[in-house]
């Protein structure tokens, strides 16, 4: 008996010449004579966020292939398209971190296809929170700025922020650099709205330092939202720093860590003293008027004056400063007769006044009354160790 032949159909040639429209994706028609066979793509598309809920603009935005790979994705909002990166396997497609805006719509185009090159789509439009209100601040130094090393950044915002979680949430999306590098630093909060950084140790001199906060997408109360990133760059100049001894009436003058004068001085008379610890140069004044009625001293009072003095220098909101004393050269690296002020000789507070910048430091040693916290710049008179316990975002 001669054997019987079977003639198989080459389906392979008609997958070849497949052509695809919008609107069959995902489906493959075969035509075998009269019968006709539809097989879907078995690959399918996922949308992350799936939600179709209004979402923050920093949501990590993922478009992923299932049991395919992805051909193209195509994010497109108010800005154009979105950029993203395609995973070297061609299963994920993230878009780029930050780049969504507040109460914009993006549309959502991708294709994959299975193993069988059979294709499928997804086509979806997000939406992101359009908030009522963005938290905002100023800052000191300003940008630009110029101060000595031991100004600390100050920043004041429009909003109050009652709760630590809000503040941590502050503190959190805040960086500060040296030179482009990270600093070993903590906030403090003074008030609901008021908030400032130190290092560890005084700046370095002839430094940049800047402040970075990355708010966008940070919720601080109900309906008030960080906007976006703002930087904010002041310089140091050089290292100054003083040293006042009350007991040899001396002020010794320090930059960049060498000793450049000895000036003599007097400093506050009994009943009058001039408080120790760390200050810093708060304003500088050519010329200015000193009343001691600001300070609660009666104008029938003997101890009562009111005079001008010349480069003068404020270090606490109390009234002391370091200015010129020409009534008191005898005085001067003798005997302490202020009102609390460090006095020098007109030629010695002209030098000082010149050399100094707002923020330099002068720390002052010799009698036990010490410096009232608050009563000017007194963030370093506080150990480092006491210094990390401010911060709110330690304690949430």
């Amino acid at each position: 008996m001669r054997p019987v032949r079977m003639s198989l159909p080459v389906v392979g040639a008609v997958v070849g010449v497949l052509t695809l429209s919008g609107c069959s994706l995902g489906q493959l028609d075969v035509h075998a004579g009269a019968g006709a066979v539809t097989r879907a793509s078995t690959a399918s598309i996922t949308l992350t966020p799936a939600s179709s809920a209004p979402i923050t603009p920093t949501t990590s935005l993922v478009v992923m292939a299932v049991s395919g790979r992805l051909t193209d994705v195509v994010v497109t909002g108010p800005g154009g398209a979105v950029p993203g990166a395609l995973s070297v396997d061609g299963h994920t497609w993230t878009a780029s971190a930050g780049i969504l805006d507040y109460g914009a719509a993006y549309k959502v185009a991708a294709h994959a296809v299975d193993r069988s090159g059979l294709p499928t789509e997804l086509s979806q439009v997000i939406r992101t929170i359009a908030p009522s209100k963005f938290l905002a601040y100023t800052v000191s130094p300003r940008d630009g700025g110029a101060v000595g090393i031991g100004m600390p950044i100050r920043v004041t915002l429009d909003h109050k922020l009652a709760s630590n979680q809000a503040k941590a949430a502050f503190e959190k999306a805040a960086t500060v650099t040296v030179d482009g590098d990270r600093v070993t630093g903590g906030w403090r909060w003074l008030t609901d709205d008021v908030v400032v950084y130190r290092p560890e140790t005084y700046w370095p001199g002839h430094a940049t330092i800047t402040l970075t906060t990355s708010l966008k997408g940070v919720t601080f109360t109900k309906g008030l939202w960080g906007k976006g990133t703002t930087t904010t760059s002041f310089q140091t100049g050089a290292a100054m720093v003083s040293f006042v001894d009350m007991v040899s009436d001396t002020l010794t003058v320090t930059e960049d860590g060498k000793k450049i004068r000895t000036i003599p001085i007097t400093t506050g008379k009994p009943g009058f003293e001039t408080r120790s610890g760390v200050k810093v140069i708060m304003d500088k004044e050519l010329t200015r008027i000193m009343d001691a009625s600001t300070g609660g001293t009666l104008k029938t009072d003997p101890e009562y004056y009111r005079l001008e003095v010349k480069y003068a220098m404020r270090l606490t909101y109390s009234g002391e400063f370091l200015h010129a004393a020409p009534w008191s050269v005898a005085h001067q690296g003798h005997s302490n007769v202020s009102h609390g002020c460090t006095g020098m000789s007109t030629s010695n507070a002209a030098w000082l006044y010149n050399h100094s910048n707002i923020g330099d430091v002068v720390v002052y040693s010799g009698n036990s009354r010490a410096m009232e916290s608050g009563n000017g710049i007194t963030i370093w008179n506080s150990s480092w160790k006491t210094w990390k316990k401010y911060s709110k975002a330690s304690s949430v």
